[in-house]
Formats: structure tokens, sequence, C-alpha cells
């Protein structure tokens, strides 16, 4: 896992810019820790900031090789969980392996098959070679976008990064965010290619983007398609099996120390669960981690949403599967630290606004980090296999909007109503977010003889999977990788989604429970007590004192009429929380603090040109 960045100006020679190509590279420090790299041909400049996990010694980069047409050069972040058989192809095929790296492996596949290699790769990546042989930057991104990467055409070229800060450190960028990426910031449903910065985008997930001196050209790869599945329930439950122990075991490949993330929950349970049994089967324990807050399981009380604390579960998992296990407890006052609010915003580049939940994943990353560099998650299993609550709800399921949004505004309300009143009305985000459904929904294909409800629940999983899980595998990414923890994410095989997805939603949900086929599929690795427990959310602290340290931050902010952060929100309306007692603060009055306190933060550090016409 690595950051990489670049620049491609076709009208000069960039050797004059190495300058700025290092301060482009040194944004990504975080992201690699272990060493850099940097790479100047030409109208190419590419950098890289490196996490070392695989042959430790041979992965360097700016990888390249010489042919007698011209240097081909690559700058890669990510893992290729194939490429043990991808190189054994290559080297049948005539290539010579001088490391034992995937790097290596992605650089000679892409000599060997050109842009085509996207296909073969099983993985998450984001990666830019330059091909001297044509003068041609060619870009490519992971089917499920599980890395970030980002691109800023130019009149000449592309400047381009794992995250915006790369870009943003190039003068040729400017940090200005328009109306429009405004909306997209507010919206919490993700419009593909859209990065907020004025004149910046994603490469988007599963997609090819070419950049030579005709412009710049985009192709997708690999998409969510419509297929009949034919397979009854027990042939079901036993491919996904299957799947998850090829995956897993894949995913457990690493020169380094590893770990599982465990909530207690049915998705990272089972996960820790296969990986206990496969080490153990090499007499290895699995180290495992879990986040909980002071004073949360004694005096937790049951919601709609959380009606459980995780720490007893968590700890039934780790003495059945034989975890070396450690709790991770944070206080209030660590997660309203106002540094540790800006290190997750300078690790998002946006004010994203979830809050305690950012600061306890960022917390829960660095601690795990002095004792592992990779870690497996069980982020995305809720989206393959129907596991939030909105996938059972009437009125989510028939709303003509994102059917998350539904159950987001009914259990914590509109976090934006901190806003002023014009802006709001200038956002109109109601409409935005109707446009953005309408646009999502009409590609989804229709099965031929499929049932209008069993196509809605297609329609509720593919958006799920496109328009909602995108967000949440950047939030991981970002927060991890600011300490330079590689998360691996099992549930995003595509393998395993696109047979899931495909599976109907009658069996989906064949005992009217959420993700019966994973619990089925798992059930052997499980302590009953996890086998029988309700979905519950990422945990949030129910500690007062949290809500009275960001009550405390908001009033300083407050004694600072001047600051900008009052062109965009209702001045009258955050005071009136900050002054409320703080037991009877709701959750959206609380998101509205932490996202008063966000924008803030966001507009002293990056200083953004906003233009709201």
């Amino acid at each position: 896992m690595c950051g990489i960045t670049g620049w491609v100006s076709f009208d000069r020679e960039l050797r004059a810019e190495a300058t700025t190509l290092d301060a482009m590279t040194e944004t990504m420090a975080c992201r690699g820790p272990d060493d850099r790299g940097t790479w100047i041909q030409g109208p190419a400049a590419l950098g890289h900031r490196r996490l070392a996990i695989i042959d430790l010694p041979g992965g360097r980069q700016p990888m390249t090789v010489d042919t007698p047409a011209g240097t081909v050069a690559l700058v890669y972040s990510g893992e290729t969980y194939n490429f043990t058989e991808l190189r054994r192809e290559l080297t049948d095929r005539g290539h010579r392996f001088t490391t034992g790296s995937d790097t290596e492996v992605v650089l000679r596949g892409y000599l060997e098959w050109g842009a085509a290699l996207a296909e073969r790769l099983n993985g998450m990546y984001a990666f830019a070679l330059w091909d001297g042989r044509d003068d041609r930057l060619v870009m490519i991104r992971d089917r499920m976008g599980i890395k970030p990467f980002y691109y800023h055409p130019t009149p000449d070229g592309v400047l381009f990064g794992s995250e915006p800060k790369a870009i943003l450190a190039n003068p040729l960028a400017r940090a200005r965010v328009r109306l429009d990426g405004l909306r997209e910031l507010f919206a919490m449903a993700k419009t593909p290619g859209h990065a907020v910065w004025d004149g910046m985008r994603e490469v988007e997930p599963g997609t090819v983007v070419t950049v030579d001196r005709s412009g710049l050209r985009t192709r997708v790869y690999w998409q969510l398609e419509t297929r009949p599945h034919t397979d009854d329930r027990d042939t079901t439950i036993a491919h996904v099996r299957t799947l998850l122990d090829d995956i897993v075991r894949r995913q457990l490949v690493a020169d380094v120390p590893r770990c599982t993330l465990l909530s207690g929950g049915l998705d990272s349970s089972a996960m820790t669960g296969i990986a206990a049994r496969q080490l153990a089967g090499h007499g290895e324990r699995v180290r495992s981690f879990a986040v909980d807050f002071a004073g949360q399981s004694e005096n937790f009380v049951a919601d709609e949403l959380r009606g459980t604390p995780d720490t007893p579960y968590v700890h039934a998992v780790a003495r059945d599967s034989g975890t070396d296990h450690q709790d991770i407890v944070l206080d209030a006052q660590a997660l309203a630290d106002p540094d540790v609010r800006a290190k997750v915003l300078r690790a998002r580049d946006l004010p994203m606004g979830f809050g305690d939940m950012d600061a306890s994943l960022y917390l829960l990353f660095r601690a795990i980090r002095d004792q592992s560099t990779v870690a497996l998650s069980g982020e995305s299993a809720d989206e393959v296999f129907g596991g939030y609550l909105q996938f059972f709800d009437e009125e989510a399921r028939r709303a003509d909007i994102f059917p998350w949004m539904v159950r987001y505004v009914r259990d914590f309300g509109d976090d934006a109503d901190v806003l002023r009143g014009e802006l709001t009305d200038a956002l109109d985000l109601r409409s935005y977010l109707a446009d953005g459904y309408r646009t999502a929904v009409a590609g989804i294909q229709r099965l031929d003889g499929e049932s209008d409800f069993e196509f809605r629940m297609r329609r509720v999983c593919h958006l799920h999977l496109t328009r909602f899980v995108r967000i949440l595998l950047d939030r991981k990414d970002r927060a991890s990788m600011a300490v330079g923890l590689e998360v691996r994410v099992p549930f995003c095989d595509h393998r395993l989604v696109e047979y899931v997805y495909n599976t109907p939603w009658a069996l989906k949900s064949f005992d009217g429970r959420e993700k019966s086929l994973l619990r089925e599929a798992t059930a052997d690795v499980l302590p009953k007590s996890v086998y029988d427990r309700v979905k519950s959310p990422y945990p949030s602290t129910q500690d007062p004192k949290y809500a009275v340290a960001l009550q405390d931050h908001v009033k300083d902010l407050l004694a600072r009429p001047s600051h900008p952060v009052f062109d965009l929100v209702d001045r009258e309306r955050v005071r009136r929380v900050a002054h409320r007692d703080a037991p009877v603060i709701d959750q959206a009055s609380r998101r509205g603090l932490e996202r008063t306190l966000d924008l803030a933060l966001w507009l002293d550090l990056y200083k953004p040109e906003i233009i709201l016409d």
C-alpha cells in the first residue's frame, strides 16, 4: 500500500519541475512512511511513497522497464492478490523477474497485455503507467473503488494523485469548491467521478483513463451486471463459503504483521473465524483489535439502532477463535481532541462530518499501527449481503430516493440544518439527490421474468454497492493510511460481489433475517451469541462529556464572529445548540456541531475559495 502522484505536461520538459514533484510526493508521506522515490523523463513526472508489505527490499518505486521503443514506468498503490498466478503465467510467456513484489507483476503484465491487464487483476489498486513507447499515461483503478485515485486535467496534460492534497500541491490546481461541490459534500451519496474540488475528478472504479497528446479517454472494464442465478440454497451457501475461504487465504499474504478488525458483528466475526482457522493450520494465531469507549459497556443504553454493546460479542469471538485480542478503549477527551479532528480532516481533505465515528476509527488505527501493518476488515458485507435496516424498511424500499437517506434522516435527523437558509436554498439538496437517484437507477438491468419486488430489491442492492459503499471505503482508506496501516476488505472481492448481487432477495434473506447467506455460510466459525445477534452499526460514544466538549469548542468558535465558517452556517442556530444542556442534545444537533467544527477547520487549513453561484 502506498501513495502515488504525478504530472504529465506535453508542452514542457518536467525535469525543471522537480521541486514541485517533490512537494506533491511529500503530501503522501503518511500513506508511505517506509520509502520515497521520484522519476522524471521528458513530459512525465511520477512520485511515490511506499508502505512496504510484500518483498520489503525489492518493491521500490517508481519501477521502470527499458524497451527498445522507450521506457515504461509505474507507480502503484494497493495489492494484487492473484499476483503469484499472474507471475507464473508471465514467466511461461518469457518474462524474467528481478523482485518478488506484486508491483513488478503489474508492470510486466502491462508490457504483455497493455491496459487489458486490468481485467486479469484480483485486488485493490490504483496505479499509473507512463508508456514512453507512445507517450501516454494510463491510469487504472480497482473494480469497487477500494483505493482512491484522483486526476485534474490541465491544458497540456494531467495531474494525478492518491488523494486531492497531492494534486493541490501543484500550482496548476486551485483549492476551489463551487456550489455543485458543496452539494456533493453534503449529499451522503457518492456520484461516480465527482471529487468535490473544482476541476478535479476521480478515476471511477473499474475504469481505465488514458491521456496522450490527442486528449483524455476513459474505458470501463468492469461494472455490476445482471445475470441469472441458477444455484439452489445449499449450493449458494456452499459457494459463498468457498469464495470466502479463498479470499481470506489470499488476503492474509503479507511479509509484515497482520490482524483483523473485530466488532462482534456477523461480518468481522465470520472473517476473523475463517482467518483464525486458516492460520491455525500453520501454527499461527490471529491478532484481533476492537474499539470500545470508556464506561460504554457498563452504562450502555439501547436504542433503535444499537440494541446491545459490542464488547461481550467481541470477547466471545476472541475466545472461540483463540485470537490474540486487544480492546482499544477511547474516552471522550480523546474523541473531541482538536488535534485529532485536524488529523482526521487532513486525512480526508474534506469536512465530511462523521464526527466521533471518524475520530474513533483514526485512533483505533493509530493504536493498531504500533503492532500491525495490515488489517482485514468486515467492511462492505452489509452492502453485499443486505445487512442494513433499510433493506427491510418498506418506506425505504419504495422511496424514489437513495434508501439509506430515509433511515438516516429518521435516525439521525438532518445535520445540514446548521447551514444558512440562503445556502440551503441554493444547494437544493433534495433535487440534487433526486437527480442523482434517477441517474443511478436508470442503468440497472432487469432480469427477464424478474418480479417487481425482486427488481426493486436488486435496485436497492445496486445503489448500496455503487453509491453508498464507496463513501465508507474512502473513509476507511483515508483513516488507515493516515497512520500507515493497510486495511484489506475481503467482502469487496469482485467474484463475491458479482455472485451475491445476482442472488435473488428471497435467497439473500431466506430466513427473514439480514445477511442470511453469510450467516449460514460461516455458522461453523461463529459463537452462537454472534450467530443470533441482530445487526448493530459502527459504534458511537454515548458519553455526555463528548457533547459537552463539542459545545465548548463551538463556543470558542462563536467568539470569533468574523470567521468565514459563518458564511456557511447559521451562527444563531449553532449558538442555541452550543448553550443547550448536553444531556438533551439529540443526534442531529450533535452532528450539526461536528459539521460546524469540521467546516471551520477545513476553511482554516485549506483556505478554499468557495464560489456560491
